[in-house]
């Protein structure tokens, strides 16, 4: 068990290599940075069959095809709409139909029934790209004469689009895991090691006044904003996230079974649900074995734990003698992590075992999966809704969920910074998220 597990290490700056998780390509122009972000997202839907692409497997999924049009009804909207008089729509119904949260625009089709559109078909959809792309590269070619705000609206639709690059990974992952031949996206590669985990280590943080959110270099999100200044005790984050094999023996042990270790509405969810480990999850022949991007593979022990909800957190962190780090935390840590990451580039699509050796800074804050904190997802001090229907973005989803933090194996790595805020509801599962664990320094 984890409480077991001691060797408190000091953070040390000069052991850390400073926000190397927000270190971007060389620079390119938005035009380039336009086409390289929508070939990426048009490059998912490869090899997929057109029935793979127009299914939804729940309500909170949407079908593969769905993403492709959304993310081009975006700069439709708030951008070819808004900057050129003569464009012509596509379709004039794909305003409704790929509306998805935005009622400033006006009607949108029920996000439940998205599956139900067998028309418009994929070829169809992969048309309104190319319609969407050839407008917006008239506007970029005379990027010199742009105004600011558009400017500022099209890098926007563009983190927008990788955001929808990571769900796309996510919904496919939950759609093919109903198929009963537990069908594989891509090739799946070899387990990285059979070797256990890396020892979990603790590394303190010294109590002081710490500045939290986006510090006004390059893009973020409204809700990174504004930065503001935080007091922090004395802490102590785990130097890795919680392993497959670290989170067997909470099961071992009894973990879906005590009353005592869950949240009351957690353990509601867990006896509605009946879950008893995380999703994607079976017992075969005596050892646990998980659906994955790859297919059906053995669970790997060293490898991240994945596909938990808030809940489960929760009740690890509590059966370990520890508990979730507040995003204040995660932020302080994260600002000085040394990463060798695991994001989407890197093909593996599922979360691997940390390095081997002695950490000196906590491992894998960025990629492989996302880390639930202990934090509600609510504004920071003097945060403002953007104007128009672009403020809907994120302001109006400030109630009853959670954040997350770091990315994940399925991330684009230019998309992911330190004061990134991503958020999902407690019960939620197909997201790629797992456990990183903190401790006051007086348990440390």
């Amino acid at each position: 068990m984890l409480r077991n597990a001691t060797g408190l290490r000091s953070y040390n700056p000069a052991l850390t290599v400073v926000n190397s998780a927000a270190d971007k390509p060389p620079a390119e122009d938005l035009s380039s940075h336009y086409l390289r972000v929508r070939q990426a997202t048009t490059a998912l839907s490869a090899g997929l069959s057109a029935e793979d692409c127009a299914l939804q497997s729940m309500p909170d999924a949407s079908p593969l095809k769905w993403h492709l049009a959304h993310t081009s009804w975006f700069f439709e909207t708030f951008v070819l709409e808004q900057a050129v008089a003569a464009y012509k729509h596509f379709h004039p119904q794909y305003r409704v139909l790929f509306n998805s949260y935005y009622v400033g625009v006006g009607e949108r089709h029920p996000r439940a029934e998205r599956g139900l559109i067998s028309r418009p078909g994929m070829e169809d959809i992969l048309r309104y790209r190319e319609h969407v792309d050839l407008w917006m590269q008239r506007i970029l070619h005379g990027l010199e004469t742009l105004p600011q705000n558009l400017r500022d609206l099209i890098e926007l639709g563009l983190h927008h689009e990788q955001q929808h690059q990571e769900l796309m990974l996510t919904d496919l992952k939950h759609l093919l895991s109903r198929n009963p031949l537990k069908p594989a996206y891509h090739a799946a590669q070899p387990a990285s090691s059979a070797a256990p985990s890396t020892l979990l280590q603790w590394i303190a943080f010294p109590a002081g006044l710490h500045e939290l959110g986006h510090d006004g270099s390059g893009f973020a999100f409204d809700n990174e904003l504004p930065c503001h200044r935080v007091f922090l005790e004395k802490y102590a984050l785990a130097s890795r996230p919680v392993s497959n094999g670290d989170y067997c023996a909470f099961i071992e042990d009894g973990g879906y079974t005590r009353p005592d270790l869950w949240l009351s509405e957690g353990w509601d969810a867990l006896q509605a649900q009946r879950w008893c480990a995380p999703l994607y999850w079976e017992k075969c022949a005596g050892e646990w074995q998980v659906f994955t991007l790859g297919g059906m593979r053995k669970v790997e022990p060293a490898a991240p734990v994945c596909h938990v909800s808030y809940f489960e957190a929760d009740a690890y962190a509590r059966w370990a003698g520890a508990r979730l780090p507040s995003e204040a935390e995660w932020e302080t840590a994260a600002t000085h992590a040394n990463t060798e990451d695991n994001f989407v580039e890197n093909g593996a699509l599922r979360p691997l075992p940390a390095r081997a050796g002695g950490a000196q800074a906590p491992q894998q804050l960025f990629g492989d999966v996302w880390e639930w904190t202990s934090s509600a997802y609510a504004p920071y001090p003097g945060y403002r809704t953007a104007p128009g229907a672009v403020g809907e973005y994120n302001g109006k989803f400030m109630v009853n969920q959670y954040v997350l933090r770091g990315g994940s194996f399925a991330t684009p790595r230019s998309h992911i910074r330190a004061s990134y805020r991503n958020f999902f509801p407690a019960a939620a599962r197909w997201q790629f998220s797992g456990i990183r664990l903190a401790r006051d320094a007086i348990h440390a």
